[in-house]
């Protein structure tokens, strides 16, 4: 990108009522509605809308032991 282009600030159309003079439009710079040209293809809503990634949640798998004996007592290997 050539430094003058970085150099200008961002200048998005703005879709409302068109009250401004002949040649200009509705424009947001930094939040702010003005008339000028837009330098940017999106609106300012449209640019802060960008999808963020989800953030994956795991959850802890505890196993979960049965006070109870699992074999039937009187049975070889149960010790209750």
């Amino acid at each position: 990108m050539p430094a003058h282009v970085a150099a200008q600030p961002k200048i998005y159309p703005y879709h409302g009522a068109n009250y401004c003079p002949a040649g200009y439009q509705p424009v947001q710079i930094a939040g702010v509605i003005c008339c000028g040209q837009p330098n940017q293809h999106m609106s300012y809503s449209q640019a802060l809308a960008h999808p963020m990634p989800t953030k994956k949640v795991y959850k802890a798998r505890h196993k979960v032991r049965s006070a109870r004996p699992t074999c039937m007592s009187g049975t070889k290997g149960c010790t209750n």
